[in-house]
């Protein structure tokens, strides 16, 4: 296993949805929507999650969100990967973060990005989103992404913190409907 840039956390390893996981993101889901019922974006990274009535369902959405054919039945015009984030000491579900696989898009090239991505809200806090970052950043440069865009509400401390730990460099602050959002870009062909 490749170094950690958080000692903090446990060692994960990110893995394609599946269904193997079904029951830990079914308690994922249930924990999020407890835990951030006030917060709007409480699915980063997990679009369409809050919908589905089965955890199997939004896998197989994800399966088909793979797919530059399949992506469009799903509501999408831009093909993804899924990930989950599993802890490895007891296979425990620790967060959610997906790879678009071109951001050839208004509004994945403008403040969408390559990626966005949720930690379960009694994980957070231990360094998962920066290792799960960084291990999908590997994930990028291995589908040819050079650089990946990485967008962060302006206030959002947390996310800018995942970001500059992965070496994303700030390129500029634009707002978008009164929010002021902060783009970074992170090179994938590098040693971490």
């Amino acid at each position: 296993m490749e170094k950690k840039l958080d000692k903090r956390a446990d060692s994960i390893f990110l893995t394609e949805a599946n269904e193997e996981f079904a029951d830990e993101l079914q308690k994922f889901k249930d924990e999020v929507l407890q835990a951030d019922k006030d917060n709007d974006d409480q699915f980063a990274g997990c679009m369409g999650l809050e919908n589905c009535d089965t955890a199997k369902e939004w896998i197989d959405i994800c399966n088909l969100r793979k797919s530059a054919e399949t992506c469009e039945e799903t509501g999408t015009e831009v093909p993804s990967t899924t990930y989950f984030a599993i802890r490895e000491k007891d296979n425990r579900l620790v967060g959610v973060i997906d790879l678009r696989h071109h951001i050839n898009h208004p509004i994945l090239g403008t403040w969408g990005g390559h990626c966005g991505y949720s930690v379960r809200p009694s994980e957070r806090g231990k360094g998962y989103a920066t290792e799960m970052l960084r291990q999908n950043v590997l994930n990028a440069d291995k589908i040819g992404i050079e650089r990946m865009l990485m967008v962060c509400d302006e206030d959002n401390i947390a996310s800018e913190n995942t970001i500059l730990a992965n070496n994303g460099h700030l390129e500029k602050i634009i707002e978008i409907d009164g929010c002021r959002m902060k783009r970074f870009w992170i090179n994938t062909n590098r040693d971490l």
